[in-house]
């Protein structure tokens, strides 16, 4: 990931003189121009000037040091949330018993079916049986990249029929996972098809007849995006959150120079917590959210 701090320290922001005389328009416009660039969307970057601009006129802040602290204490506190930073949001027993129902969404691309990998991963691992479910039924790709890796982990997986109802797919999970004792059931859903307001009819089903099998379900309902695609992530977030009840974000493709300010931009304009990123392709390289840890990383170069 780029180092925003890197760019921020050579403005007139973080210069001792421009601090003690005190910030102009272009300083301030330079400011929010390099956060707006970083993809840590418009909001984020006038809430972070103002704060820059505000302290420095209180003489609260005299040195680089004190900039970069005070942008750090307010990165963390944007990008906090209830969840952020708990595995245990994740799947919790459904009330009243019976399996927990996750539903991933989101469009094609963005890692959809890996992220429902790993995370099938982590519950095994916590010794929570999971059941994989194929709801993306009108891909082949997806439901044969489900099977392989449920294979590779060694737990079941439900499928449809190609081109088969999605919703129908997920009820006769709920029935399976019960039969085979398996705590939570993870189900990868569709990202395309022919417009956008098909998918989100779609995927409303989805969410609707899981419910008519099993109250309270889907118990966690998990956006994930590509964190490389900047504020395209938002547009997406938005599209999906005006369809849907999300409870989360999984922000996927941070492992290389991905511009990491977009899951700031995400966390601010969208409301929802982040739960995990995706930083690799194995099964283990799903990190649970560190506000704190995320906003030092997104500053060191």
């Amino acid at each position: 990931m780029a180092g925003l701090w890197s760019r921020i320290k050579r403005l007139a922001v973080t210069d001792v003189g421009a601090l003690l005389r005190g910030l102009g328009k272009a300083d301030l416009e330079q400011f929010e121009r390099t956060l707006i660039e970083a993809d840590l969307g418009v909001a984020a970057a006038e809430e972070l000037v103002a704060l820059v601009a505000e302290e420095v006129r209180r003489g609260r802040l005299k040195t680089a040091d004190d900039v970069r602290a005070a942008l750090l204490a307010r990165l963390t506190a944007i990008l906090a949330a209830p969840g952020s930073g708990d595995p245990g949001a994740v799947a919790r027993a459904a009330p009243g018993g019976g399996p927990t129902v996750l539903l991933l969404v989101g469009v094609n691309g963005t890692g959809k079916t890996t992220a429902a990998a790993k995370l099938a991963w982590r519950l095994e691992r916590q010794g929570r049986p999971v059941l994989l479910v194929a709801a993306d039924t009108y891909r082949a790709g997806a439901t044969e990249q489900l099977e392989r890796w449920a294979e590779r982990l060694g737990v079941p997986c439900v499928k449809g029929a190609r081109g088969g109802d999605p919703a129908a797919v997920v009820f006769d999970a709920v029935e399976a996972a019960r039969t085979r004792n398996r705590e939570v059931i993870i189900a990868d859903t569709a990202g395309r098809l022919h417009t956008q307001d098909d998918l989100m009819k779609e995927l409303v089903k989805v969410a609707r007849v899981a419910g008519r099998k099993l109250p309270g379900a889907p118990h966690e309902t998990l956006l994930v995006v590509d964190g490389s695609t900047g504020q395209n992530a938002v547009q997406q977030g938005r599209a999906f959150k005006g369809a849907l009840p999300l409870t989360g974000l999984v922000v996927t493709k941070l492992d290389g120079t991905g511009r990491g300010g977009a899951v700031v931009a995400l966390r601010k304009e969208l409301g929802l917590p982040v739960r995990f990123l995706g930083v690799g392709e194995g099964p283990e390289d799903l990190e649970v959210f560190d506000p704190a840890a995320y906003a030092r990383r997104l500053l060191d170069a």
